[in-house]
């Protein structure tokens, strides 16, 4: 494994400093100077390190995939758990993270998706390629429910994975519109629903009246 340069650590340090920034305020109100400050890199030197912006936000966008991939596959790695209540963790996990988590755990696809999408080709087909991804690791999830007795929808799991996904997109957004966490509390119910999961499969604690 190559030792990285420092043209690659302080191109890294970049990326990741300006992830909440730009989970804040969008891609475009950011400048480049923004992304250089709070990196603490020299001003000016923003095209030694990319081609341009655009290929700034790639960089950007697939550091975020790979992170959060890893994120997910970790909730999913739990032994202990069925296949309903490693989905809910990690429907628990999108929610708190939307409404109790700082601005740079937030959904960087909820955030960029409509604004970088007609604009930049090359991100777009990031973001595909990495939700994509995303609903492979749901459908896999599913199902293991399914074959647990956990899920008890009969629906292909890629279909229930990607109409969860969506789902779940949505509510996001309305989450920002209405600043309530509303959206996502029927989003919640209406995944149990969808899946068919009974509180007791999700909760096992829930079945001693805890």
């Amino acid at each position: 494994m190559n030792t990285p340069t420092k043209h690659d650590i302080a191109k890294k340090k970049i990326v990741d400093s300006a992830r909440a920034l730009i989970a804040e305020r969008g891609f475009s109100a950011v400048g480049l100077s923004q992304i250089l400050e709070v990196a603490g890199i020299p001003k000016g030197s923003f095209y030694h390190y990319f081609a341009s912006k655009e290929a700034f936000g790639e960089e950007l966008l697939r550091s975020y995939m790979h992170d959060y991939l890893i994120n997910i596959h970790a909730l999913f790695a739990t032994p202990d758990k069925n296949g309903a209540q490693k989905l809910f963790s990690y429907l628990d996990f999108w929610r708190c993270s939307h409404i109790k988590g700082q601005v740079g755990d937030k959904c960087l696809i909820v955030k960029l998706a409509a604004e970088v999408s007609d604009i930049s080709e090359r991100m777009r087909r990031i973001m595909e390629t990495g939700t994509a991804s995303v609903i492979t690791h749901l459908s896999q999830v599913i199902k293991t429910g399914q074959e647990d007795g956990s899920v008890q929808s009969t629906l292909p799991a890629h279909k229930l994975a990607s109409s969860l996904y969506q789902l779940w997109l949505g509510a996001t957004l309305m989450t920002k519109i209405t600043h309530s966490s509303h959206p996502m509390d029927e989003a919640w119910q209406t995944s149990l629903t969808l899946l068919g999961c009974a509180t007791d499969q999700i909760n096992p604690a829930a079945r001693k009246g805890e």
